[in-house]
């Protein structure tokens, strides 16, 4: 695995720890020292592919990136990105289930939590405001798409029209399967 390393207009690509913690001694105003040089060769030995920043002065930083380019024109053309297709299907099979659910059709009681902005007003100043809201509530329905539903028209004719509800989708609201009614 092959270091790709810029700070500014100086960049190079090094084939070892040792050669980018030369490239980067070669550079004064970056101020080697043992902490960065070691978390550097930890970083080369790693499983770890994100790039990642060095704080040189407030605002300043130097990156150093992980690639399989043998050579700089590779590296700048992108021809030697990493793709790991074992990856991307974990990535995708967790986050597919989770809107697959949501669509599944499982008849049955459903426990439905939800995170919104609720208007209320301060009786102090006589002002609204948003206020976060955690809500839970089981009901009857035929999905996880169907709870949120009936959650969400419960909670419009109970609170001011102007509170802001999230999507069905997203990470604040979460159901799941009780069981079947009776």
């Amino acid at each position: 695995m092959n270091l790709y390393i810029r700070y500014f207009d100086k960049e190079t690509l090094v084939y070892s720890a040792d050669e980018a913690v030369d490239f980067l001694c070669s550079i004064p105003e970056i101020g080697m020292n043992p902490q960065i040089e070691a978390d550097i060769r930890d970083y080369a030995a790693s499983d770890v592919y994100y790039p990642k920043r060095y704080k040189v002065r407030p605002r300043v930083y130097f990156i150093v990136i992980k690639t399989e380019a043998a050579t700089m024109m590779d590296f700048k053309q992108k021809k030697a990105l990493r793709t790991n297709p074992q990856h991307t299907v974990e990535r995708r099979d967790s986050v597919q289930p989770a809107v697959g659910r949501l669509n599944e059709e499982r008849q049955g009681w459903y426990e439905g939590a939800l995170d919104f902005k609720r208007v209320v007003m301060v009786p102090a100043t006589g002002k609204h405001e948003y206020r976060d809201t955690h809500f839970v509530a089981r009901c009857k329905a035929l999905s996880g798409l169907d709870c949120y539903n009936k959650i969400v028209d419960h909670l419009r004719d109970r609170v001011d029209s102007r509170s802001q509800f999230p999507s069905a989708k997203g990470k604040n609201f979460k159901f799941k399967y009780l069981g079947m009614w009776k």
